[in-house]
């Protein structure tokens, strides 16, 4: 279909000129709004205002501007019936054949601190959406145009097929304008449900519209019997797993890229060099160094028969040496996420054509909310943001830990917040010794944590320990003191703290609280 007469209502004035000068350059006339309009004759183009194509001026402080019989008719009418056509006729209407729109910023608006009701009103686009979803209806005769990134490749698309695009290209369009203007509806509604009863927002809103776009279709789910897709969030955050850029390897799998998920958020909150090895969503080690290769040793000797096809985070550039310790330990892996990789290790990891490299942008950003999908509802909450600091440790035994103490005490909380519940995890020396997780009772948590250590070879004497929960009973710590450990945090909080504080005195622990839980489920 070759497009002859354009209509171009633009917001976001990015690219828009350029794109213009391309359609007039192709012959097409061009039908414009008022701001729009003032942009193209300034620039020397020909362009008539829709006001005028129309009769009618823009009225009631523009909210009325295009809802007009001139322009969705010369939209909506089908080319291919002669009825349509000739009412067209009759009524001196000509057709409109590519719709170029953006609408009006309200996210824009709502983001900003304080934002008033009225202001956000004014900023809900009526007639921009009304021509988007007319045009993307009647995509047969139309090209409807909502992304300043798609000007360049419909110009060339038309220039290559004598001013035309095709019917091909016309759906992926229409897709798209029904996709925007859903977008667009549902963050009004979001907004709108959020406001109590002084119009203030609320961080859940009474009805919640949720958007995400697909990356992939992937092999399968959890398990092969399952289909599975990974969608992104299309304001994903600088950070986030979403935003990974694959080097080589195979295609992710599902359960790659939740454990890559559980593998970056862990190794991403730490300021020192650290390395997170994630096995089943879990940590099976973790450790941090002044040297990253040391760090990658520490948490390898953690429990290298976990780490064996696990996931590896590391928060800083891997090297050639990286690669080199990797490879003395036979380790083998199934994914491998860094900031950045060094030309060195990029030649070195290629001969692994199974391994899955990614590279993704190291910042500590956080969406808004956090979702769950469960039988028939969703469970939405806020991120566990919080990292425990050595001023809101609350000493409680009779013995205080150590300054080395306390650094170990952090960064084994810092793991622990990352494991399953109910979550033990030893640590010294800035490593991990024994990880216990995802147990029903908290002392099966630490036997099993103790376990793992003695497995490994490691020894628990002067070990520290962090429990994501309180400890409901004294059992836990009698046992992680008969193991060797000599000082606890733990958020507090049990009807029993009492008699757990006595149990640690008895061992001779320090022990510390942080009033915040860390439950991961």
């Amino acid at each position: 279909m070759k497009i002859r007469h354009a209509l171009l209502s633009l917001s976001n004035k990015n690219g828009a000129l350029e794109f213009a000068q391309g359609l007039v350059a192709q012959g097409v006339t061009l039908l414009s709004t008022g701001g729009t309009a003032k942009m193209l004759r300034e620039a020397g183009l020909a362009v008539t205002e829709v006001a005028d194509y129309t009769g009618f001026p823009e009225m009631l402080d523009g909210r009325v501007k295009t809802l007009h019989p001139k322009i969705h008719g010369g939209i909506l009418a089908r080319r291919d019936l002669p009825d349509h056509l000739s009412t067209l006729e009759q009524h001196g209407i000509p057709t409109i054949d590519l719709v170029c729109v953006n609408l009006y910023p309200f996210c824009e608006t709502v983001a900003k601190p304080g934002v008033a009701l009225a202001e956000a009103i004014e900023n809900i686009d009526i007639g921009g959406p009304a021509m988007l979803r007319s045009s993307a209806k009647n995509y047969h005769g139309v090209a409807v145009v909502t992304d300043p990134e798609d000007y360049p490749a419909l110009l060339a698309e038309m220039s290559a097929n004598g001013g035309a695009l095709s019917l091909a290209t016309r759906f992926g369009l229409a897709k798209k304008a029904f996709v925007h203007t859903a977008r667009y509806d549902g963050a009004i509604a979001n907004w709108l449900t959020s406001l109590d009863e002084n119009d203030q927002p609320q961080l859940f809103s009474q009805q919640l519209q949720l958007a995400f776009d697909r990356v992939e279709t992937l092999r399968y789910g959890e398990n092969p019997h399952q289909h599975a897709a990974f969608y992104r969030d299309p304001i994903a955050l600088a950070g986030s797993i979403a935003n990974y850029r694959q080097l080589q390897g195979k295609e992710l799998s599902y359960n790659n890229i939740a454990d890559a998920d559980a593998a970056w958020e862990c190794v991403k909150t730490f300021d020192t060099p650290a390395c997170v090895i994630i096995k089943h969503a879990n940590p099976c080690g973790a450790a941090v160094d002044a040297n990253l290769v040391a760090a990658y040793e520490k948490a390898f000797q953690t429990d290298s028969t976990s780490a064996f096809g696990g996931i590896i985070a590391f928060n800083r550039q891997v090297d050639a040496a990286i690669v080199e310790a990797m490879n003395a330990r036979k380790h083998f892996v199934e994914v491998l996420l860094a900031p950045s990789y060094t030309d060195d290790a990029r030649q070195m990891l290629a001969s692994k054509q199974n391994l899955r490299v990614l590279e993704l942008p190291l910042a500590r950003s956080y969406h808004a909310l956090e979702m769950k999908r469960v039988g028939g509802g969703l469970l939405v909450q806020t991120p566990d943001r919080f990292n425990v600091q050595a001023g809101d440790l609350r000493v409680v035994t009779q013995r205080a830990p150590s300054a080395a103490q306390i650094d170990d005490l952090l960064f084994a909380y810092r793991v622990a917040k990352f494991v399953k519940s109910n979550a033990i995890v030893f640590c010294g020396q800035g490593m991990t010794l024994g990880v216990g997780a995802g147990q029903m009772s908290r002392v099966d948590s630490t036997r099993i944590a103790v376990s793992k250590a003695q497995n490994a070879g490691l020894d628990l004497t002067g070990a520290v320990v962090a429990s994501d929960a309180f400890f409901p009973f004294r059992d836990g710590v009698d046992v992680l003191a008969a193991a060797g450990a000599k000082a606890v945090i733990q958020p507090g909080g049990s009807l029993r703290d009492e008699e757990v504080i006595a149990a640690a005195d008895e061992h001779q622990l320090a022990m510390v609280f942080t009033g915040a839980r860390h439950f991961r489920h």
